[in-house]
């Protein structure tokens, strides 16, 4: 049975409002958590980085962009398991979870060997996009080491993706923790030169990244091996599936390209924010590391929307689908209020926690800061709309439209108008921001009319493919 003729199924036993909350944050709450501490990895690497140099701290901003970009792309694969992987559970069909799941981390380990060349060679196309020199040169020292650590980070991402389909979240947490403690301890040891370790600077935080990312691939690879065992992931993993490596790779390419579209924009926001000078840049780079704590909590339901839906879509539970979405919808524009009342009430301490008291950019770079924390609240209520459209779709396997949307929104919409308002209309960084709210709105509007509008409607209509 596939999700063409699931719908026939017979629904389970209707869930009330209370009972999707409750599903949901138990889901939920822990997936939140580790996409927080992923981003905590980041997070720390700019604060050492921060009180270690402002020069090092814009070329990290510089060098994980770039790295997250290629990185991003390639984990589309890792995201296709997710719904391919929840719908075959629900219908009971355990060898299309292993081949799925397997055939994905054949697609990323290919991926990241393409791949690795362009992270070594980073320093020449930062310098194409018109990076200065010693930024260029600080980013490509940190990706010529920290780039080849894509082949443990999207192995995690696939195992993360399948064990969040089979709902087992908390493994995810503590993986993606000991990750952020190896992080911190290796930071504190190759940034500054401390316990004996040689003062690295920003090659150290590559160094901790790396260490990082490896030890939390092998905490989730023993837990595969040890507690799924009943989908023999890694039993005779040579063996080709060109079906379903098929099938994961046509879902998987369509969101690797709406998740390049969406950080590509970030991305040329950063570029942009270069070319006015590395105070700027810096102050960018602290505003946009708030932005994605905050998002991680959206990214974390939209996994809930994806796995829930998938579910619902391989029982057969259409009217659980519509509800379920309803209520993971609401519970993310809570989030994404809170979160603008303390993005607009206390900017300049979060900023500031990122600087070194003794810093003499230090006031510079808040200044700057709060301004655009004050841009950043006011795409909040569309990123969150964005992402949350983006989690249900995927639930439903609808993955090439709304591809189109986001390059479409992001690259006709956000990014001119970033430029224009910006440069032209002399606003400068504001400017910048203003046009990435503009591009994030534009997608989330299209895509939550794609889910309500069509893909709902679609399956309520017929059984799909009938």
């Amino acid at each position: 049975m596939t999700h063409h003729d699931t719908l026939a199924a017979v629904p389970a036993q209707p869930e009330s409002t209370r009972d999707h909350v409750r599903a949901i944050l138990t889901l939920g709450l822990p997936l939140i958590a580790s996409h927080l501490a992923q981003t905590s990895i980041w997070l720390t690497d700019s604060l050492m980085l921060g009180w270690y140099d402002v020069e090092a701290l814009a070329a990290q901003v510089l060098g994980s962009m770039y790295w997250f970009i290629l990185f991003i792309f390639g984990s589309g694969f890792a995201h296709a398991v997710m719904p391919m992987v929840a719908e075959a559970e629900a219908a009971g069909e355990t060898a299309q979870v292993r081949r799925v799941t397997r055939m994905a981390i054949w697609l990323t380990l290919g991926y990241s060997v393409l791949t690795l060349p362009l992270m070594l060679g980073a320093e020449t196309v930062l310098g194409w996009l018109g990076q200065e020199p010693a930024l260029a040169a600080g980013a490509g020292a940190y990706l010529a080491v920290a780039g080849w650590s894509i082949f443990p980070a999207l192995l995690v991402m696939v195992l993360k993706s399948y064990l969040a389909a089979l709902e087992r979240t908390q493994v995810v947490l503590l993986a993606t923790l000991a990750a952020v403690v190896m992080n911190i301890l290796a930071n504190w040891a190759l940034i500054f030169g401390n316990w004996g370790a040689p003062e690295m600077g920003i090659v150290g935080a590559a160094w901790a990244s790396v260490a990082s990312q490896i030890v939390s691939a092998m905490v989730v690879i023993v837990y595969v091996i040890r507690v799924t065992p009943q989908h023999q992931i890694f039993v005779r993993f040579w063996r080709p599936d060109p079906d379903a490596l098929a099938r994961v790779f046509r879902l998987g390419w369509p969101i690797g390209v709406t998740s390049v579209a969406e950080v590509g924009l970030f991305s040329a926001a950063s570029v942009m924010m270069g070319w006015l000078g590395t105070i700027p840049l810096a102050a960018h780079g602290i505003a946009l590391q708030l932005s994605s704590m905050t998002f991680m909590l959206h990214v974390g339901l939209a996994n809930v929307a994806t796995v829930r839906s998938g579910r619902a879509l391989g029982s057969g539970d259409l009217a659980g689908l519509k509800r379920g979405a309803q209520v993971v919808v609401a519970i993310s524009m809570v989030f994404a209020v809170l979160t603008m009342v303390a993005f607009v009430v206390v900017p300049g301490p979060m900023v500031g926690a990122f600087l070194s008291a003794d810093d003499p950019d230090r006031a510079a770079v808040i200044v700057i800061g709060v301004v655009l924390m004050a841009a950043a609240a006011l795409f909040q209520m569309a990123d969150a709309a964005q992402v949350m459209a983006l989690g249900l779709l995927r639930g439903v396997q609808d993955t090439r439209v709304p591809a189109i949307i986001a390059t479409v929104a992001y690259w006709a919409v956000g990014a001119p108008l970033a430029y224009v308002l910006g440069f032209p209309l002399g606003l400068g960084g504001v400017g910048v921001w203003l046009g990435l709210a503009a591009g994030l709105a534009v997608a989330g509007g299209f895509m939550m009319l794609r889910f309500w509008r069509i893909a709902l409607p679609r399956l309520s209509r017929k059984p799909l493919g009938a």
